[in-house]
């Protein structure tokens, strides 16, 4: 299987259980910026507790690994489970939002896209995949968030709302991180 049909069956799944849901992480990046290698999709998932059985019985087990338990346990915390693909070796992270005014406003903003043949899907908008690679570089410092970002504003730069972005750093206190990728990508904020 690969990156892309795993993708389509997931968000395949998730439509056709009417859950809302977006694309982020390195998938949204690498479609609103530059290309680059990933093994795993992250999917932020609004998944009621009463649909998760469904949720998980919609990945087989003779194709994909899933642990319900590992998945009840993220929707109490607020957290992510993974579903594995072992003849490919792909994981599909699922996000379990908390209830916060950010996650609020990343739902209201996703942007139905064309990332592939035979693939419609619900992508988070770049802006807010870009403050969420802010929020892991400030956690691990790893310097693939940053080129990630920095992808984003070279290929989609004049369509990117800087006001929305600067916004949300100043209110999550990634302002000196935000400044620092518009310093990188040789721009203004």
């Amino acid at each position: 299987m690969e990156p892309s049909e795993l993708l389509r069956y997931a968000t395949g799944v998730l439509e056709s259980m009417q859950l809302r849901y977006f694309v982020t992480g390195s998938t949204a990046t690498i479609f609103y910026g530059e290309a680059r290698f990933t093994n795993d999709i992250d999917i932020v998932v609004d998944l009621p507790e009463t649909r998760l059985a469904e949720f998980c019985r919609r990945f087989p087990e003779e194709q994909f690994y899933v642990s319900i338990d590992a998945a009840r346990d993220s929707l109490r915390r607020k957290s992510q489970f993974n579903i594995i693909h072992p003849a490919s070796g792909l994981k599909i992270d699922v996000i379990i939002p908390e209830a916060n005014s950010f996650n609020e406003s990343r739902f209201a903003r996703v942007q139905r896209v064309h990332a592939g043949e035979k693939l419609e899907a619900c992508f988070a908008s770049p802006e807010d995949a870009m403050i969420k690679k802010m929020e892991y570089y400030q956690r691990g410092e790893s310097e693939k968030h940053l080129r990630d970002i920095t992808g984003i504003l070279k290929v989609s730069g004049e369509q990117i709302d800087r006001a929305y972005i600067a916004k949300w750093a100043k209110r999550l206190g990634l302002e000196s991180i935000w400044a620092a990728v518009c310093k990188r990508a040789g721009s203004a904020d």
